[in-house]
């Protein structure tokens, strides 16, 4: 009978057993004076640093610092739950676990669970039997392998298929009443009342189960084959099965990964599969629901680091904001969050099979960090040089930190606000302050105004700040109150994106994992109820060949701007910062010292390279925090210069002229940075030069000798 176990019988339980007998049993022990020792089970190491101890009953392990008593070594190394883990132990030593009473309904809901997840296995057997047998597999296998999918990655991840028609699983699995109603409540039939017809929820789909991390199956995904709607389609909230608390992929994850370095959290099914096939098993995705609070939680369980993966489209960047709003609070010290943005048009499938597995893990190594990506996105719009622009970037930040939860973490934001703003940590405390009390007002002036009787007229509002919404980010703005305006994502040529939209202003871009009221036009319910003749319903439709390699941009111009190619250089970037994609090797430039404006070449490129969705300014704003005033306005004075803004007009399309005669901004930065390179290679020559000339070569060691040859010869073979 379920139910909670008495702490006095986990007591005996523990006294009965030797915590030796409980780890030899799985780590092979050595006796090392009155302890015994091992490799460390939980990380990879060639030294012994795991003890146990049977004085103390306890183990210790002083690389990684895991310990507890033999309940947790069984819980940590078999990866089960408590309850399990208590069991084993029981077992051995022949005990039976015994549980305090619960109630007879208790008992039937416990109950009523156990058979759902009994039901669940066989749906998820079921699927991936028909992926193997079923005679429409051709097409679930054929789109597997468009998308690059082999046999075993699917199987790993238990990838299945439920066919066309209304009543496969309902023939398979429900040969009772009772079976029916489990799986009616377990999400995988759909019965309607009016009607009296009941059918399979999921039809002609990819399957997708998803687990809990103890591996049982609790729901599925269903990624569409033909063109019914809608695309992806997530099990309902169950007795099981609660969408805002689970991530996919989590206990596979668990499985490849003794100690997770990180989790990746993706969008979609394919993205978790498809990286898991190229060695990255790290990768989750939430599950038609954007990642809260619970989510972090629970991530944070298994790994101190998190990185969000967003497409970099409009979509991606709003669904980016909901995930910073989300981590504020739990972000304690210890723990990283980070966020990466693929190009326009890709995903993690496509990308990795593009760049593969090494340079896709380098890019999530170089996400933008949270602290920076929070005060990107609050001086979207401003221009923080001004007294202005630090004021109002101070009000937007200042409320946002103060959800940070307290510790080193927190402290360290605020420092950082206090040096971009040159405010002191009192007054970022008194703007917090100010905040609250506003809010409270507010609160208080609104719950004033709805008990008084109708009709009668509202006072008029005051300068205020608004109420804290949910998430700290300001919800309305009026042009009676003084608002902290939106937090916005940095976006170059598109209005700010505002976070709190409601039905009204949300954008027409869609994601369907970071949603949870999908717009109508993309997403609506399938059909409810089996047509009367539905033999032909689903009819396989050929689709569009599915091409994921752009072809590779070469520079088809010279350039005739006449521009010294340092400033140019400097100017493109600016102006196009994606151009940073064309030079790669920012390394060769930063190791430029002796020049002041090569050096910021290096600079920026790093920087582009690290976080591509910065403009002018974004860069404006890192570089006043990292290399101070002096050269933030060396910065923009090239950002504002006239040339700039005549680059910036030639790089515009003419429709007066023909399409080839438009200025090519590729071809003029890769013509500028080959200028620049030559320049610096000829620098070095004539340096080289100049020291043969001016030193005793005598003097010289031999490495040093053969470096002046070397340059010499550089030097020469030059074209």
């Amino acid at each position: 009978m379920a139910g909670l176990i008495p702490q006095s019988f986990l007591d005996n339980l523990l006294d009965r057993l030797d915590i030796v007998d409980v780890v030899d049993a799985r780590v092979k022990l050595k006796k090392t004076g009155k302890n015994y020792s091992a490799c460390c089970p939980f990380h990879d190491e060639k030294s012994p640093s795991f003890t146990v101890s049977p004085d103390k009953q306890f183990y210790y392990c002083f690389g990684c610092g895991a310990s507890g008593n033999a309940l947790g070594f069984l819980m940590d190394y078999e990866r089960l739950s408590f309850p399990e883990a208590v069991e084993g132990l029981a077992r051995l030593a022949g005990l039976e676990v015994p549980r305090e009473v619960q109630s007879e309904a208790q008992v039937k809901r416990e109950e009523e669970k156990k058979s759902i997840y009994s039901l669940l296995e066989k749906a998820d057997d079921f699927y991936q039997q028909q992926l193997r047998q079923h005679p429409s597999k051709q097409m679930a296998v054929g789109y597997l392998k468009g998308r690059g999918l082999d046999g075993k990655t699917a199987k790993d991840y238990g990838v299945g298929f439920a066919p066309p028609g209304w009543d496969n699983l309902l023939k398979a699995l429900a040969t009772k009443d009772d079976d029916k109603h489990l799986l009616i409540e377990g999400g995988m039939l759909i019965f309607q009342e009016k009607e009296k017809k009941l059918y399979d929820r999921f039809r002609h789909r990819i399957m997708f189960p998803i687990r809990d991390t103890r591996g049982r199956v609790i729901g599925f995904g269903g990624r569409v084959l033909g063109d019914d709607k809608p695309k992806y389609l997530n099990s309902p909230e169950t007795p099981v099965f609660h969408k805002g608390q689970e991530l996919y992929g989590l206990y596979e994850a668990r499985l490849a990964y003794r100690e997770l370095p990180r989790l990746l959290v993706v969008e979609g099914y394919m993205d978790v599969v498809s990286l898991a096939q190229f060695g990255i098993r790290y990768g989750v995705a939430t599950l038609g629901t954007a990642c809260g609070p619970d989510h972090l939680d629970r991530a944070f369980k298994y790994t101190s680091e998190v990185v969000f993966c967003f497409d970099g489209d409009k979509a991606g960047r709003t669904a980016a904001l909901r995930a910073l709003d989300a981590s504020l609070e739990v972000m304690l010290d210890g723990r990283t969050v980070k966020f990466l943005f693929l190009p326009d048009g890709e995903d993690p499938d496509t990308l990795v099979r593009q760049i593969g597995a090494d340079k896709f893990e380098r890019m999530i190594e170089m996400a933008v960090p949270l602290e920076d990506f929070l005060f990107d996105a609050v001086a979207d719009g401003l221009n923080i040089r001004t007294m202005e622009g630090r004021a109002t970037f101070s009000k937007r930040a200042a409320p946002l930190l103060d959800r940070l939860p307290k510790g080193v973490f927190r402290e360290l934001m605020f420092e950082s606000l206090a040096t971009r703003t040159g405010l002191s940590r009192q007054v970022l405390q008194d703007l917090v302050s100010a905040y609250m009390e506003s809010a409270k007002a507010e609160k208080a002036k609104a719950l004033e105004q709805s008990e008084k009787p109708r009709g009668s007229l509202p006072e008029k509002p005051r300068s205020t700040l608004p109420e804290k919404s949910h998430g700290a980010f300001p919800q309305e703005r009026t042009a009676q109150t003084e608002t902290i305006p939106k937090v916005a994502l940095p976006q170059q040529s598109q209005a700010p994106i505002e976070i709190g939209y409601d039905a009204q202003t949300a954008p027409q871009e869609h994601n369907d994992y970071y949603s949870e009221q999908p717009p109508t036009q993309d997403y609506y319910h399938e059909q409810d109820t089996p047509p009367a003749d539905y033999e032909h319903y689903y009819e396989e439709k050929p689709r569009a060949h599915r091409t994921n390699l752009q072809p590779e941009l070469k520079p088809s111009a010279s350039s005739k701007y006449l521009m010294p190619p340092i400033r140019k250089a400097l100017a493109l970037l600016l102006t196009h910062p994606s151009l940073a994609n064309q030079e790669q090797d920012h390394d060769f430039w930063l190791n430029q010292t002796h020049d002041g404006s090569v050096l910021m070449l290096g600079r920026l490129l790093k920087v582009l390279h690290e976080r591509p969705h910065y403009n002018i300014s974004n860069l404006l704003g890192y570089w006043l925090a990292s290399y101070g005033k002096d050269d933030a306005e060396k910065l923009a004075s090239i950002a504002g210069h006239d040339l700039l803004q005549a680059a910036n007009a030639l790089t515009q399309p003419r429709q007066d002229k023909p399409a080839k005669a438009d200025y090519d901004i590729q071809a003029a930065f890769c013509d500028a940075i080959s200028k620049l390179r030559s320049q610096q290679l000829q620098n070095k020559s004539a340096e080289s030069l100049a020291k043969l000339k001016n030193t005793d070569f005598t003097q010289l060691s031999k490495e040093e000798r053969q470096q002046l040859a070397n340059d010499i010869l550089a030097r020469k073979l030059q074209p």
